[in-house]
């Protein structure tokens, strides 16, 4: 009688978990979560180990730096300079990041980078792209545009920046000038079980950087299009699986190593999709973030739980929230399979 007690607590507790984190309660209050501002003594306590920090006597001001970074994306010149300086990792990397402070090291190329994901460091050694995730937050960390040292001597990465912290898209407010980066190139590129991400990135993102395949489902991560979750196929996987967006350009996404979307949620049915562009789930538990996640927001769009109808039992919506507004997706289920509904039929 004890162990059928406790299936049944069990059974309640996944049911009522499964409620909470995949079904929107209409009488749920939402609470923003309050934004703590950044200060040097706090990036300090939670600076990787990897990073050492050096104080630069003469530098370039964040100032200087970010009033060339917002000419450098609005000046057709500029633009022009930037293919001729980075057309080849722009090539090898198929656009998948923006590119700045180039150096090249015998028959290496090396260039800093960012894209959605955070900063990164490009090489291309006989012809053979690597990309090596460097675990600074943007809103801690800001990199100058302009290096005026070399990156890579004596063994290190070494980037001229500041601390700042991240006001909105292109827009950072500079907390202390004047810092000198430097991340140990035998540090930055190990990767543990060789499945092409650096531990730093697999570290960044909740993956296992002791195992090429995180979620046991017979992929790399790196080949993997949720390499976090198992993807599979049941009624509310597919409901979200029709919320994601589809790519319109014939770019190869499972080769686009480097573009992922990102999603708050907790929601199992959700992560069980099969995404079109890889992505990686993060969680909307503050203690089950990893330390990158914690201070680092890299959600553009909000995939929002899934909403019940009041008077349709087999009737159910998802909604996307984007910059440009909220789409929504309401489906019926009826005879085994999700159908489209008229536009009145909506929640």
């Amino acid at each position: 009688m004890k162990y059928l007690v406790f299936l049944l607590f069990v059974f309640s507790c996944s049911k009522n978990e499964e409620q909470t984190n995949c079904f929107n309660d209409r009488s749920e209050t939402l609470n923003p979560e309050e934004k703590i501002p950044q200060t040097v003594t706090g990036i300090l306590a939670h600076k990787p180990e990897y990073l050492q920090i050096v104080d630069l006597k003469n530098f370039r001001t964040f100032k200087e730096d970010s009033i060339y970074e917002h000419d450098f994306r609005i000046q057709a010149s500029e633009i022009q300079k930037y293919n001729k300086d980075f057309g080849i990792f722009d090539y090898k990397f198929e656009r998948q990041f923006i590119c700045f402070a180039k150096q090249e090291v015998g028959d290496t190329l090396y260039s800093l980078a960012k894209n959605d994901a955070g900063y990164w460091l490009l090489k291309i050694q006989n012809r053979i792209p690597y990309a090596y995730f460097l675990g600074l937050s943007f809103n801690q960390y800001y990199i100058n545009i302009i290096q005026e040292k070399p990156i890579i001597q004596d063994g290190f990465l070494q980037m001229e920046g500041s601390f700042a912290e991240k006001i909105k898209k292109h827009y950072s407010s500079a907390i202390e000038d004047g810092k000198l980066f430097k991340i140990e190139l035998e540090d930055l590129i190990k990767d543990t079980d060789k499945d092409g991400y650096n531990d730093i990135f697999e570290r960044s993102f909740g993956l296992n950087p002791n195992n090429k395949d995180s979620d046991g489902d017979g992929l790399n991560d790196l080949d993997d299009m949720n390499p976090l979750y198992k993807s599979e196929k049941n009624k509310f996987s597919e409901l979200y699986q029709r919320a994601l967006p589809v790519p319109f350009s014939e770019r190869n996404y499972k080769k686009l190593y480097y573009t992922i979307n990102f999603y708050n949620s907790d929601c199992n049915y959700f992560h069980q999709v099969d995404p079109y562009i890889r992505t990686i789930f993060v969680s909307e538990d503050k203690k089950k973030k990893t330390d990158y996640l914690s201070v680092t927001d890299v959600i553009k769009n909000k995939i929002i739980k899934i909403t019940k109808s009041d008077k349709n039992p087999n009737l159910f919506c998802v909604y996307e929230e984007t910059k440009s507004g909220a789409l929504s997706y309401c489906k019926e289920f009826k005879d085994g399979k999700w159908e489209s509904i008229n536009a009145g039929e909506c929640l």
